[in-house]
């Protein structure tokens, strides 16, 4: 599943992401990818205020079955219905970016490539998603949140986030993890380490836009893997070797894909796998590996992902911090995702189940932006301390829209 997310893939980023163009006159630009912003959007106000580290949450809901209802914004016949998704539209800034490499200085041997998508100033003509390369940052409402996942995922996400006011920080050539090798290990740990470059050595001309402070983090299928991770989940060990003993037997509970033994490479190679992660994360004292997620880090929204098997019930229930799951019905991971919501220690987590599709929706032009809505919604509430963004990921809105499902969707 995920090496078949890697080829096609290719296919989205083709079709809705245009690479960075010819430089132009003193603005070298990337190709809009959207139409412009609605009269009736909500949009955020410059310098508002940032939440505090007391911003109220709405109160978590059980997770439970139900039968999906029709959508309320159903028009007359003839008459256009109106798009309940009104964050799936550009927000009112315009889009810069940059990139960089570093070194982490406790993987010595390991270049980091970074790029840095903020609020940009434009010097002519309304703000679009076309992206401004090496663009002066727009101060007005710095510093902004910051989100963080691989470049694959940003270059699909970050130009809309970053119109509400979001930074985002992403990886360079992530482009799938191999569970028998470390990468499952070192792709969270070269996002944290994103993390801490914007923070404290940002690029110059940038000093001050960044607010690292209230960072989220998001990702889909490999990648959703790392936005777990970084929620704080931690590794279970024995759990995880023991599901790999019977592979066959493990895909009956976790992923029917699990056949053959996909995700237990690392079990087979656990001594060097082991080694590789290093002492400060397999050091423990309650059997659970450390986790490789930063205080900083405030909310995360994983898609299509997996990882149950490698952290286990115990391992999710060390998860606290606010956590928004969206996933296919059709798709192989879903029942994982439910298990993972089930999981899940936080107090506010979320399934969002898109009915009858399968894993590649990303790629599926009516279903994308009801993904990037949901991730403006989300991320608006937790980073930008927008509370009337709540609505807009509720389970009261997500009931009423047509082929959505609050939960565990069932077949009525």
């Amino acid at each position: 599943m995920k090496r078949i997310f890697i080829a096609t893939l290719v296919l989205v980023f083709t079709s809705l992401i245009v690479s960075c163009a010819a430089p132009a006159a003193n603005q070298p630009m990337e190709a809009p990818t959207s139409i412009p912003p609605s009269a009736t959007m909500p949009v955020p106000t410059p310098n508002a205020p940032k939440p505090s580290a007391t911003l109220p949450r709405p109160a978590p809901t059980a997770t439970s079955k139900f039968v999906i209802q029709q959508s309320v914004n159903q028009g007359a016949k003839g008459t256009p219905t109106p798009n309940p998704y009104l964050l799936s539209e550009a927000g009112p800034y315009q889009v810069g970016k940059r990139k960089f490499t570093a070194t982490d200085p406790s993987r010595p041997d390991r270049p980091i490539s970074i790029s840095v998508w903020y609020p940009a100033l434009r010097e002519s003509g309304e703000p679009s998603l076309s992206t401004i390369l090496d663009g002066k940052p727009d101060m007005s409402g710095a510093p902004y949140p910051l989100l963080l996942s691989s470049t694959k995922l940003a270059n699909v996400f970050a130009a809309y986030l970053v119109s509400y006011g979001f930074t985002w920080a992403s990886i360079d050539g992530i482009d799938t993890y191999d569970v028998t090798n470390p990468e499952m290990i070192d792709q969270p740990l070269d996002i944290l380490f994103a993390l801490d470059q914007v923070a404290s050595k940002p690029p110059q001309g940038l000093e001050g836009v960044f607010d690292a402070d209230h960072a989220g983090a998001l990702g889909y299928s490999f990648d959703g893997y790392n936005a777990l991770a970084l929620s704080g989940a931690r590794f279970d060990p024995e759990y995880y070797q023991a599901l790999c003993a019977d592979p066959d037997k493990t895909k009956e509970t976790v992923q029917y894909w699990f056949e053959g033994g996909y995700h237990c490479g690392a079990a087979r190679e656990w001594e060097k796998f082991s080694a590789a992660a290093g002492e400060g994360i397999t050091s423990s004292q309650d059997g659970l590996w450390q986790p490789m997620t930063d205080p900083r880090i405030k909310a995360v929204m994983p898609m299509g992902a997996d990882g149950y098997y490698i952290f286990g019930d115990r391992g999710l229930a060390e998860v606290k911090m606010p956590v928004l799951l969206l996933a296919a019905t059709l798709g192989d991971e879903y029942p994982e995702n439910t298990l993972i919501l089930d999981k899940l220690g936080s107090a506010e987590k979320g399934l969002i189940s898109v009915v009858g599709r399968t894993h590649m929706i990303i790629l599926e032009p009516d279903v994308l932006p009801i993904l990037r809505h949901f991730a403006v919604a989300f991320f608006g509430h937790h980073l930008l301390g927008r509370e009337d963004y709540a609505q807009y990921y509720s389970e009261q809105f997500v009931n009423q829209q047509k082929k959505l499902a609050w939960g565990v969707y069932s077949e009525p």
